[in-house]
């Protein structure tokens, strides 16, 4: 096994559906596209339901109708929302639309006219009201119990653990303010209880997501609730602390490098958080962070970064970028590929940018030709793989803890804790794995390494 196993996808999400019915009680199937944030849609929808009397169905055949959760971000994810919606009609015949895309009902009906109902990210009620006119529900008194800790579309050891919705951040190339508003944080004990929940549960990982996780509470202007005997702010920081009381790894994700930050490095240190920051840096040139309208402090990112590291050596970054921005020269991408060398980031992907509708970058002057964009974004995957690879060497002989995802006949599928499900490499055992389960987090000795997966023996 010499790659990531392509059949745990927790965005396909009608395939992690267990089907649980009785006769005679009406179904509903979910297919769930996008990011983590719209899992956790899916499954507040899928839960909602259960709790009314609905049967889950994990095929098309065997629903009585289908929601289909869609993703709007680029245009790219609308076209296979699209092509989504006209699978499940295939399939189906009845389905109801959701999510982000969802923000668009004219697009969706213009092409799919034949859907029953159109609704919005986040937009729970008018889902259960659009699934009652058409599947109306008939609940069993005795039977029909909503699961204590909910329906889950995730594996049973890790969940995504969403704190806020929406953004506050006007980046032209992002139409995610407007399709889901800005932030609206969750009340800190509100989020504290579900982690408990999760964790007295089985899970074992709890992935923190929100589309600005480190501007959580803002909004509330960081109101304190009571929790346990004390109080705790609706605070990032504070939050963080929380949850690593529970004993599960708590990976962040979509941190901005605000100067509060390094308030959660300490943190990382001591044991209490993953040492991993999953951060959105989009590039490093300060004109086409201006042209993008982010923070254009490449340089003073450099220094916070190694200021981290100093705190917390085992720190592990992630980041994202994008290339072939409007107007990006060829030294303002020479500046990113520069930077990346002192930044010696460990996880990053990277995207061509592409016009999306409605996102204030489309008007911006001088579009970087494709075959541009597909030569540079080849030289900044060339650049990431070859820094990946170097720091991957590095862990051979080293012990470290993995969580295991997966056991199949010829190996283990493992996590570090500088992996997140989905986005990030593994570690695989193919010796002596045979006894393992999902779940289970043991010690092993690295002893191979590639450019973005290790292979280890257990220890």
């Amino acid at each position: 096994m010499s790659s990531n196993p392509p059949d745990l996808r927790p965005d396909l999400a009608r395939a992690q559906v267990s089907e649980s019915s009785r006769p005679g009680q009406p179904t509903i199937g979910m297919v769930s596209l996008g990011c983590p944030k719209a899992l956790v849609d899916s499954e507040r929808i899928l839960t909602r339901l259960r709790a009314e009397g609905y049967g889950i169905s994990s095929d098309y055949a065997g629903a009585d109708a289908v929601i289909v959760n869609t993703c709007g971000f680029l245009d790219s994810a609308k076209a296979e929302s699209l092509e989504a919606i006209g699978e499940a009609l295939a399939e189906n015949g009845k389905v109801l639309v959701t999510g982000c895309l969802g923000a668009e009902p004219e697009y969706i009906t213009g092409v799919h006219p034949k859907v029953l109902a159109v609704t919005g990210p986040h937009q729970y009620e008018q889902v259960l009201d659009a699934v009652h006119a058409a599947v109306p529900p008939d609940p069993h008194p005795f039977i029909d119990l909503m699961p204590a800790s909910g329906v889950r579309l995730t594996p049973r050891h890790y969940s995504y653990l969403k704190i806020s919705e929406g953004c506050n951040h006007k980046c032209k190339f992002c139409i995610i303010p407007d399709m889901r508003g800005k932030l609206a944080s969750r009340p800190v004990h509100a989020v504290l209880r579900e982690a408990e929940k999760l964790v007295e549960n089985g899970v074992k990982e709890l992935l923190v997501i929100s589309q600005d996780s480190s501007a959580y509470g803002v909004d509330r202007k960081h109101d304190s609730h009571p929790w346990k005997g004390g109080e705790v702010r609706s605070h990032i920081t504070d939050l963080a602390r929380e949850l690593g009381q529970f004993g599960a790894w708590v990976r962040l994700h979509y941190i901005y490098p605000y100067p509060h930050v390094r308030e959660l490095i300490p943190l990382m240190a001591e044991g209490l958080v993953l040492p991993y920051l999953d951060i959105p840096f989009q590039h490093a040139h300060p004109e086409t962070l201006r042209r993008m309208a982010r923070p254009a402090a490449a340089a003073k990112t450099l220094d916070e970064i190694a200021a981290w590291r100093q705190v917390c050596p085992d720190l592990v970054l992630r980041s994202t970028f994008i290339v072939g921005y409007p107007g990006e020269t060829e030294e303002e991408f020479q500046t990113l590929l520069d930077w990346m060398d002192e930044a010696q980031l460990d996880r990053v992907g990277c995207f061509q940018y592409e016009n999306v509708d409605g996102a204030r970058s489309n008007a911006l002057p001088d579009h970087v030709p494709a075959e541009v964009k597909q030569e540079r974004w080849e030289r900044f995957m060339e650049k990431a793989q070859a820094i990946s690879e170097a720091k991957l060497a590095a862990k051979v002989g080293q012990r470290m803890e993995v969580i295991v995802d997966l056991v199949e006949e010829d190996a283990a599928t493992c996590r570090t804790k500088a992996d997140a499900p989905e986005i990030d490499g593994n570690l695989f055992i193919d010796e002596g794995f045979e006894a393992l389960q999902p779940g289970q987090i043991v010690t092993v000795e690295v002893d191979e390494a590639s450019e973005y997966d290790l292979w280890g023996r257990l220890f």
